[in-house]
C-alpha cells in the first residue's frame, strides 16, 4: 500500500489508516521503547502514548524526510520525556566496580548469543547508562548532543558511555561463560 495513502487517511482520522500505521510501526517502536525504559509494562504505556502523539501531530509531518524517521523521533522523544518526568534521568549511577577500560573479550564467543540476549543485557543497565548507550551507540548522537538532550555535561555523557560499555562487557562475559557451560553439558550428555 502507498505510504502517502495511509498518511492522508490518518490525517482524516480514518480508522483503517490508523490501524495500518500501527501494524506497520508498532513492533519497531515497541523495541525502541523497551530499549530506553527496560520493562515491558512501561514500554507498552510509551507505545500507546507515542501513537497518540503520532496521530494528533500527523498534520505537522511536512512530507520531507522519511515518514518512518519522523515517527521514530516522536517515540524517542516520548521515551526520553518519560525518563525525565519520572526523574530517572537525574540518577546517573556511579558503579565503581566497572573499570573505565575494556578488557579483551573473544569476539567469536559473541556469535553464540542472540540479539535478544544482547538487548536483555542493555535493558539491565542502570537507566543513565542505558539511555546514553542507546543514544550514542545505537542512535548515533554525539556526546555533545546527548548532553544537550539530557541536560548533562558532555564529559558526563562520555563517562556514562564508557561505564555502560564496561558493564555490558561484564554481563556479556557472564552470558558467554554460561553458554559455554551449557554447550559443554550438552556435549557430555550426548
Amino acid at each position: 500500500m502507498d505510504e502517502q495513502l495511509f498518511i492522508t487517511g490518518c490525517r482524516r482520522g480514518e480508522s483503517w489508516a490508523r490501524k495500518k500505521l500501527y501494524e506497520m510501526y508498532a513492533p519497531a517502536m515497541m523495541s525502541l521503547c523497551l530499549r530506553y525504559v527496560g520493562d515491558k509494562e512501561t514500554a507498552r504505556d510509551l507505545l500507546q502514548d507515542g501513537f497518540i502523539k503520532v496521530f494528533t501531530k500527523m498534520n505537522t509531518y511536512s512530507g520531507t524526510g522519511a515518514f518512518g524517521g519522523w515517527i521514530y523521533r516522536i517515540f524517542m522523544t516520548t521515551a526520553l520525556e518519560h525518563l525525565r518526568k519520572t526523574e530517572k534521568m537525574n540518577v546517573f549511577t556511579s558503579i565503581d566496580e566497572y573499570p573505565d577500560k575494556l578488557e579483551d573479550t573473544e569476539i567469536s564467543a559473541l556469535d553464540s548469543l542472540s540479539a535478544d540476549d544482547l538487548l536483555s543485557c542493555v535493558a539491565e543497565l542502570p537507566v543513565g547508562y542505558r539511555t546514553v548507550f542507546n543514544l550514542h551507540a545505537i542512535e548515533g548522537y554525539s556526546h555533545r548532543e546527548i548532553g544537550e538532550m539530557l541536560g548533562i555535561s558532555e564529559i558526563t555523557s562520555r563517562s556514562q558511555f564508557i561505564r555502560s560499555r564496561s558493564a555490558l562487557q561484564k554481563k556479556l562475559e557472564l552470558l558467554i561463560k554460561e553458554e559455554n557451560v551449557r554447550q559443554q553439558r550438552a556435549k557430555s550428555s550426548s
